[in-house]
């Protein structure tokens, strides 16, 4: 568990469990937290040191995404004013690992954007489906940061149940914020050029997946699809640390169990033949 300040009246906690990343933005003795953490135990630590040692109070809680993963916090801060996208459960109960006991239903939902004053910064939130289809982001003009979610991990992208192409979609949008600062819903803070890490990384797996299921049989294609290395689908320069060598791999999982980029796959045999 570590926390940083990334600017005047803004800190971020990273806790053991999934390294899930909560952002605290101040206001006096006032605390909005972006997103809340994934374990009991680090959300008793996120309270601890808030409210105990600082002397703060969490007043409102954005969740970039309704994933367990991201909301072992809110039993902690009951009080606060719980914020989402109005498609917060269709995340909720699609995910993989879910846990019933963290939910919490959100006291204000939303459709498209919205924008909150909170001590010397606005945090503009604007749905950005990607990862998830209540995705947000947050963006934090006077900051000069975005908080990402889960539409990057590190410098690659996890596919879970996702559309690839919604999460490409959700990168640009990311892009266009302009921010130097990315702080994703894992691992903690990157520079800007993690926004073309993840695309890279997403380019090239899908890149490999389709040459793949081109040249091989489909039970051929799987073995070797599960064995493509997380380097030849880096960026120059990247080096993966074990998060995203984990990660990487349970993207191979997904890519064999659910069949992920056959469809790009057809249609790139269909534009050879014509």
């Amino acid at each position: 568990m570590r926390f940083e300040a990334l600017g005047p009246q803004v800190l971020m906690f990273v806790g053991d469990g999934y390294e899930s990343v909560a952002t605290a933005f101040l206001a006096g003795d006032e605390v909005l937290l972006v997103d809340a953490l994934g374990s009991e135990e680090d959300a008793r630590w996120l309270h601890r040191t808030l409210c105990v040692e600082m002397g703060k109070a969490v007043r409102m809680i954005v969740a970039t995404h309704y994933m367990s993963d991201h909301l072992a916090g809110l039993a902690q801060f009951p009080e606060a004013l719980t914020i989402a996208h109005r498609h917060h459960r269709h995340s909720f109960l699609s995910q993989n690992r879910r846990i019933d006991a963290f939910y919490r239903e959100p006291k204000v939902v939303f459709d498209h954007a919205m924008s909150i004053q909170w001590g010397p910064h606005e945090l503009r939130l604007l749905h950005n489906p990607g990862k998830t289809m209540d995705h947000l982001s947050v963006d934090v003009p006077s900051a000069d940061l975005v908080c990402a979610g889960d539409n990057i991990v590190g410098r690659i992208v996890y596919l879970s149940k996702a559309d690839p192409q919604l999460i490409r979609a959700a990168i640009g949008r990311l892009r266009q914020f302009g921010r130097a600062t990315v702080v994703g819903g894992h691992m903690g803070r990157f520079p800007a050029a993690v926004l073309d890490h993840a695309l890279h990384y997403l380019d090239r797996l899908q890149d490999a997946v389709v040459r793949i299921r081109a040249e091989l049989a489909p039970q051929q294609a799987d073995a070797r699809i599960a064995a493509i290395a997380i380097e030849d689908c880096l960026a120059a320069g990247v080096e993966a640390v074990a998060f995203e060598r984990e990660w990487h791999q349970r993207n191979l999982e997904v890519i064999v169990a659910q069949s992920v980029f056959s469809f790009d796959a057809a249609l790139a045999a269909q534009a050879g033949r014509a």
